[in-house]
Order: structure tokens, then sequence, then C-alpha cells
């Protein structure tokens, strides 16, 4: 029996390390390791369910999500005005303790109509809520971001790998922090570079951020609450619930992106959860 949670937590997190250590799977090391499954096969997203603002689930409005030379991109060539048709491509099926790895670039000339915060933005929304009880004019899932950001002209620091809470609240430094995103602790790298974002997430207990190899970023207690996400069913926001679980999406906000590896490693079968 652990007596406290934050017990818990440096429990979870050192265990979790050793266990990464152990097993070799450093990032750079881990391409081969048979325990990481590919969610993205390089051919195509038969695997994954759009879901576009404005639009019903299924309906890719615009051809916004395709795969071109391996890679899946994001792109607004075939739309009109943007119109806040934020866009999330999820993976069929819902996850909870897992290391997930992507290899993405911010690229190409934002769409000038979207909302200025989108310029050099895009993300990975994870323990989000089932697309298919999203309503049509929702704008954004009730999840966790993992926020992916480029450096702008301005040549001001903007550290990649952040947090935002859609319709979610998370600990932060031992209390809910009311702000919308927490900055990551990361260098700040240009549009056109190659930057690898990985998640190690232990259901609804510890969450931490990786880019490139090193740890920017870390949370507790993923759980429904806050505000931003609009146009949503009631009956999923129920404020103050744990997110054990959720679904996996790679996002479109105006920005082009291209996403050429996404991996997974399933670690329910090794990580026992201390009990109460």
């Amino acid at each position: 029996m652990l007596p406290t949670t934050p017990f818990k937590l440096i429990f979870q997190s050192v265990l979790l390390l050793a266990m990464a250590i152990i097993s070799g799977c450093s990032t750079l090391k881990s391409q081969n390791n048979p325990e990481w499954k590919d969610l993205f096969n390089g051919k195509d997203i038969k695997d994954w369910n759009v879901k576009i603002n404005h639009h019903e689930i299924g309906d890719n409005y615009g051809n916004t999500f395709r795969v071109e030379d391996g890679m899946i991109k994001v792109r607004y060539d075939q739309y009109g005005a943007y119109n806040n048709q934020y866009g999330h491509l999820y993976y069929k099926q819902p996850f909870s303790h897992y290391r997930l790895l992507v290899e993405y670039r911010i690229t190409g000339e934002w769409k000038t109509d979207a909302p200025s915060y989108t310029i050099s933005n895009s993300g990975i929304m994870f323990h989000s809520q089932d697309p298919k009880t999203m309503l049509k004019d929702q704008d954004w899932p009730i999840s966790i971001e993992f926020q992916l950001l480029a450096g702008l002209d301005d040549g001001k620091p903007r550290p990649t790998g952040n947090m935002c809470s859609p319709g979610t609240d998370v600990i932060y430094e031992g209390k809910i922090d009311s702000r919308h995103c927490i900055d990551s602790k990361s260098k700040t790298y240009k549009k056109e570079e190659w930057v690898q974002a990985e998640l190690i997430v232990l259901g609804d207990s510890l969450i931490t951020h990786l880019i490139n190899g090193d740890t920017v970023l870390q949370y507790s207690k993923p759980q429904i609450g806050g505000g931003v996400v609009n146009n949503f069913d009631p009956a999923i926001k129920l404020d103050g619930k744990l997110l054990k679980e959720g679904f996996i999406a790679l996002q479109s906000e105006g920005q082009p992106v291209d996403f050429r590896k996404v991996r997974i490693m399933n670690l329910e079968k090794r990580i026992k959860t201390p009990q109460k």
C-alpha cells in the first residue's frame, strides 16, 4: 500500500524510467523494438477517422488529411474560406497506458483567414473523447493536447511540446492550473525542421512530454473541466471526471504539417498501477 497520491506518482515515474532503461527503449534506439506498433502504415489512413468542425464524422472536407510520399499531410489547398474548420484525424481505438512517438514538421504556408494563433501551430490530441460523440459544430474534442509549434520570424523563443486543455484540466506543480496552455522547456524549432515528439501516458496519473528525447514537461491527473471547447454535448462534459484513457488524434487548424511516423508502445501489460 502506498500512503499518498504524490508517492504513487513518484513510484510510477521511477518505475517507468527504470523499465525504459532496462528495455533499451530510448527514443533513438527504439525504432526496431518489436514492442513498438505503427499506427500509420505509410500508405493510407484506413485505420483513422476524420472529424472536422461543421462536418459530420467521416467527411474529410477538402481532402484535409491525405497520404503522400509516405507521410500524413495536412493541407488546405481545396478549401474556400477557413470558417474555423478545425479538424482532427483519430486513430480507430482508445489507449490508456502507453508511449507515443510522432515525427512531424511544420511546413508550407499558413491559411491567412485562420485565427492568428494557429500560425505554425498544430498538435496531437490524446485522452480524447470518441469522435462519434462530437456534435457537428463542436470545434475541439474534449481532450489533452500535446501542442506542436515552430518558431516565428520575430526570433523570440517559442517552445514546442506544450500542453493545452480543451475542455479539460490537469494538475501542474501540485494544483489545477487555470491556464489553457502550459509551456514546455523545449528549445525553439524552425519550420521545415523534423522534430520527434514523444508522450509517456500513465492512464489518469502521470503524463510526460519529450522532444527529441529530452523531457520538457510533466503533469498529472488529466480530467474533464475548464473551457475553450464549444458546442459540445453536455452529457459528455462531466467536469471532474478523471481521464483514464481516450483516443489519439492529429490536428489541423490552418497550418500545413507533415507526420511521417506515428508509433505506439502499449504499457498496460508492463506497468501495474499501485493500488490504494
